[in-house]
């Protein structure tokens, strides 16, 4: 098995929660598979096949189709025994089962048809995460981020605005300088901002994918507000880089009756730690417009503490009722 075809098996056992189960062995007298690569249509059984791609065709009642690989011909058919030729090329892979099933039921009940991609037209790039059609490409020429990202229908609503590219080093530096190479991996990671993507002209961001490069899309990051806040939450930024204060204390709700509004603290982490560092807000002078509001960076806390002076008169088993949300969360997050 080819380097390229075992780094395929490495990334859809990473991907893939149920891969298609291991091959049998071929057919008596059948050739054996080319560079095959299990378990892909597990991951996008939508792929679209074309000239030159070959799939690994499985029909457990039809010997003379099980296990064998049949190549797409350059007219766009495969010639399978029992049923002829069979128009192949702008089909997906289920199609294409679908409708090998439906022409074997003229000669065997109820056939069981399975097929798996061993070979691809052109090497492929990868779409995992919150896509809205995340699968495998096909890299055709010099495919720039941007034309891969308007393929898959961009992000799905609740993605994050940061996408993550993964390049083996045998393929070169992801050419980016905050490009991040891991040597015993042997493979060098980016992340890049959707927004340096779309608002800028020939972005440097717009690079070109090579050969089995992964390109991965995260859930939403948040922001959480903790402490006396009406409701304690986590805020999805979805389509937002940042959210300012007053808008989180905003959708948590607002302050209740016994919040220090003066000494709000902002829990930042700390990149490569498990601190965070502490950032104090007086809110009170952002809304009265004398100090400018200040953003929220994904995964910062916005925590609230308690006035002890508003509380000083508030029954003991009270306090600890209303002080439960906020301890609790607090808690959770150290």
């Amino acid at each position: 098995m080819t380097s390229r075809s075992g780094f395929l098996l490495l990334f859809v056992s990473v991907i893939s929660s149920e891969l298609a189960p291991a091959q049998n062995p071929p057919a008596q007298g059948g050739p054996a598979p080319v560079n095959q690569v299990q378990g892909l249509t597990s991951v996008r059984p939508d792929y679209v096949l074309g000239p030159n791609d070959q799939i690994l065709v499985r029909v457990p009642q039809a010997a003379e189709i099980n296990e064998r690989p049949f190549r797409v011909d350059t007219e766009g058919f495969i010639n399978l025994p029992i049923i002829g030729r069979v128009r192949s090329a702008g089909l997906t892979v289920q199609a294409l089962e679908a409708e090998i099933t439906t022409r074997l039921r003229e000669y065997i009940r109820d056939p069981q048809v399975i097929i798996t991609v061993t070979q691809f037209r052109s090497e492929p790039v990868f779409v995992a995460g919150a896509f809205r059609a995340p699968g495998i490409y096909p890299l055709e020429g010099h495919r720039t981020l941007v034309e891969l990202l308007s393929t898959v229908g961009g992000l799905q609503p609740n993605a994050s605005r940061r996408v993550r590219i993964t390049r083996r080093s045998d393929y070169g530096p992801i050419p980016l300088q905050n490009a991040v190479e891991d040597k015993d991996k042997r493979i060098s990671t980016v992340e890049v901002s959707l927004q340096s993507l779309t608002e800028n002209i020939n972005p440097a961001e717009d690079i070109v994918l090579q050969s089995y490069d992964i390109v991965t899309a995260d859930r939403a990051e948040k922001v959480y507000v903790s402490g006396e806040v009406t409701k304690v939450a986590g805020i999805e930024l979805g389509e937002r880089d940042t959210i300012s204060v007053t808008q989180a204390l905003t959708e948590a709700g607002g302050f209740t009756q016994y919040a220090d509004r003066d000494k709000v603290r902002i829990l930042r982490p700390v990149t490569g730690t498990n601190r965070r560092a502490e950032i104090l807000i007086d809110t009170k002078r952002i809304f009265e417009g004398k100090d400018i509001d200040f953003p929220l960076l994904p995964n910062d806390v916005l925590y609230v503490p308690r006035s002890l002076r508003r509380s000083a008169a508030v029954p003991l088993g009270s306090a600890i009722v209303t002080s439960l949300p906020y301890i609790i969360v607090t808690a959770l997050l150290r």
